[in-house]
């Protein structure tokens, strides 16, 4: 006989379904085998955990652990804290759950999952934020904030680099002006406070000049281009030079000073100097009527010109000559003396312009070649085999001058691709020919005096010398050209030059 109470059993009540068939039957043995979940409520000691926390025999030794109160009596239990898990009963035992790896959905769409100890957090790509659906939606303020602050942080970045090369271009012409004598300049300048003479900037020339616009182009030289500008509502004319000999950078200024100071009635007035650039320009006076090549040569214009006129203007810029020559202090040789550098006021009066070049000019062979180019037919053959500048080099270049009023023709010519005729030795081959007439201008041959045209013949003869040291004087070529003048026996005539 089954005895009803020959066997007890301890099970979980809330996963235990009783039945009647277990009184009478063996049928609790026959179910799950035998076997029903059995819950143990067990605690530790028998004080609470206010109590225990201050003991040392405290059971809860891991980090991120927490004391739980036993509800079935004294004593307590310890539990990982929420995030964790492991043994809270041993240092080290709780470890941080990983969601993100444990639900990589945790996240809604398109937001990335971060795992950080005792949690997660969520968070949308830039430019969108999290709303209250738990989605990833633009961040109109984010969007706004962040184009807001692209815009500032380039226009600080252009600002910055702007002032940045501004202050890097106001301490390249601070060690321009410094390196060409600026300094000894202006302290000379505030000595002397009558000096007409003007340091100008960059900046003024460039207004003048309308950013020396090609259109303000009054020619081209050897040693730079000249810019008709307009300062305080005068004409004045500008010099961009090409070259600058760095021995003379030093006493740039000094030299400048000097040249100002030139007074002469046939000499440009040179008004001042820009000095904060790395080659120097010039400032002079500009002088309206062309050239005494554009009277021999007919380039610009057509008109009447009698040759007493070409004379005299050839005088004039003699006297001119002579002057930087004899009675500069110290002496000034021009060093470009040609037909295109002898100017023309409103009165048709000869100005020499462009003297002092040789400060300007490089000494050394290999600027020099280039420096040349241009002025070829001008040039003393001593100066271009020892590229020393002399009083007597401005004598022989003006001879060619006295050639082109007495020929017509120009100093130097190309015929075709391979000849090239140079005025200077088809002259002195004339003379030693003694065939004068043969090179001289038609339009002169038979009007003007033998006597005469035969003296300038002598004169240019002489200015032409290969030995610099058989050559005249300017003063000497000046006060021969008066008397030559003197000795005309008849009117001279006039042409149309064409």
């Amino acid at each position: 006989m089954f005895n009803p109470c020959s066997y007890a059993a301890l099970v979980e009540a809330v996963t235990f379904n009783f039945s009647a068939d277990y009184i009478t039957t063996m049928r609790f043995n026959e179910t799950n085998e035998g076997q029903q979940p059995q819950v143990l409520d067990w605690a530790i000691g028998n004080v609470t955990c206010e109590m225990a926390i201050n003991k040392p025999s405290y059971a809860c030794l891991a980090a991120n652990s927490k004391c739980v109160d036993s509800t079935n009596g004294p004593g307590y239990r310890c539990n990982c804290s929420e995030w964790y898990q492991g043994n809270p009963y041993i240092p080290g035992g709780c470890t941080d759950v990983n969601e993100c790896k444990q639900n990589p959905s945790v996240c809604p769409n398109g937001a990335t999952c971060h795992n950080k100890g005792g949690g997660y957090y969520c968070s949308c790509p830039l430019g969108r934020k999290l709303d209250n659906n738990n989605s990833c939606d633009p961040d109109i303020n984010s969007i706004i904030g962040i184009s807001i602050g692209s815009i500032v942080l380039v226009i600080i970045i252009f600002c910055t680099r702007i002032i940045c090369e501004r202050q890097k271009l106001t301490n390249v012409k601070k060690q321009y002006f410094q390196q060409h004598g600026g300094l000894l300049l202006f302290e000379k300048m505030k000595l002397d406070q009558g000096l007409a003479f003007t340091i100008f900037t960059e900046a003024e020339l460039e207004q003048a000049t309308n950013k020396f616009d090609k259109s303000e182009i009054l020619g081209h030289g050897g040693h730079g281009t000249v810019y008709k500008g307009v300062i305080k509502d005068i004409s004045v004319a500008i010099k961009k030079c090409a070259l600058i000999d760095d021995r003379h950078k030093r006493e740039f200024g000094k030299e400048m000073l000097i040249l100002s100071q030139i007074n002469h009635r046939n000499i440009v007035k040179l008004l001042g100097c820009c000095l904060e650039v790395e080659v120097p320009m010039l400032v002079y006076e500009f002088v309206p009527n062309g050239t005494l090549f554009d009277l021999i040569h007919g380039t610009k214009r057509t008109m009447h010109i009698p040759f007493s006129s070409l004379l005299r203007i050839a005088n004039e810029a003699a006297e001119g000559l002579a002057f930087l020559h004899s009675y500069a202090n110290p002496p000034i040789r021009h060093g470009d003396v040609k037909s295109s550098n002898i100017l023309l006021d409103e009165n048709y009066m000869a100005k020499v312009s462009d003297f002092g070049a040789s400060i300007l000019a490089p000494t050394d062979e290999a600027q020099f070649v280039t420096m040349v180019q241009g002025t070829c037919g001008y040039l003393d053959p001593e100066y271009m085999q020892t590229c020393w500048l002399t009083d007597k080099s401005d004598v022989y270049s003006f001879g060619v001058v006295i050639l082109e009023i007495l020929t017509g023709q120009m100093a130097f010519k190309l015929i075709d691709q391979e000849v090239q005729r140079s005025l200077s030795l088809s002259f002195l081959m004339a003379m030693k020919e003694n065939n004068l007439d043969a090179i001289l201008d038609g339009r002169i041959k038979g009007r003007e005096s033998v006597e005469l045209l035969r003296g300038l013949a002598e004169l240019a003869k002489h200015c032409l010398d290969m030995c610099g040291d058989n050559r005249p004087t300017m003063k000497e070529v000046s006060e021969t050209s008066l008397d030559t003048r003197r000795h005309r026996d008849r009117e001279p005539f006039s042409w149309t030059i064409n």
